[in-house]
């Protein structure tokens, strides 16, 4: 097993923090695809795995709902998906998406958090070859299934990395690839638990506990600001 499987475990070990934190981030994924494709699920994959994925993190019905009608609701035009990249405390590289309808708040919001945590905002994609972009799928495993001949199958859409952990099949691909591959899964009964676009970090920083609670504060204020959906980095 490679790179994503030990990105998996570490992930594993952390989830998305506590649930609150969770549903939050669920929620503006979640307005992020219905502006870009619309609020029917049917015709919207993005939105339809998303939704998937609410499910399987137990979020309530009704705070989806809620997160459907905020994008509905909102000028679409004025909403933006920007990526900012940072150094963090230790020599930690940082890339955060973000969704905002005011850039200007939002960099600066951004710049403040990453120098209150021993940071520096940095210039946008001059983190881009520390990650990889990818899409990830968490799909049940049914009884009766050969690895091996699935692997094969999907080897046609280019996936990077497939296997089982526990009850589950993990798959990674190039984040492009995530429309055929939910279309094969979806048309031979797969049940899709979650669905995320992820930078998986070439290589990870090791660091020490005390080292790792900078970083972890850093994260923290980032994550709390409104207008980020999602922080990666390659602390391990």
């Amino acid at each position: 097993m490679g790179r994503a499987f030990e990105y998996r475990k570490a992930r594993k070990l952390k989830r998305w923090g506590h649930m609150a934190r969770t549903f939050t981030k669920i929620g503006k994924e979640i307005e992020l695809a219905v502006l870009a494709g619309g609020p029917d699920p049917s015709s919207n994959l993005r939105l339809r795995l998303l939704m998937a994925t609410a499910k399987s993190e137990s979020m309530p019905k009704e705070n989806v709902e809620r997160a459907i009608k905020r994008a509905t609701e909102k000028d679409k035009s004025a909403y933006k998906e920007v990526v900012y990249d940072g150094k963090g405390p230790h020599g930690t590289a940082f890339v955060v998406e973000t969704a905002t309808d005011n850039p200007t708040r939002t960099v600066a919001n951004l710049r403040a958090a990453f120098v209150r945590g021993k940071g520096e905002l940095g210039t946008m994609g001059m983190n881009d070859f520390l990650f990889e972009r990818k899409c990830s799928f968490v799909v049940a495993y049914k009884e009766g299934i050969d690895m091996d001949e699935l692997e094969l199958e999907l080897i046609d859409y280019d996936i990077d990395e497939i296997f089982r952990d526990e009850d589950e099949i993990m798959i990674y691909a190039d984040f492009k690839n995530y429309g055929p591959i939910s279309k094969y899964l979806e048309d031979h009964g797969f049940e899709i638990k979650s669905f995320k676009f992820e930078r998986i970090p070439l290589t990870m920083r090791e660091l020490s506990p005390e080292e790792q609670e900078d970083v972890n504060g850093l994260i923290e204020r980032l994550e709390n600001d409104d207008d980020v959906v999602n922080v990666f980095h390659n602390m391990a």
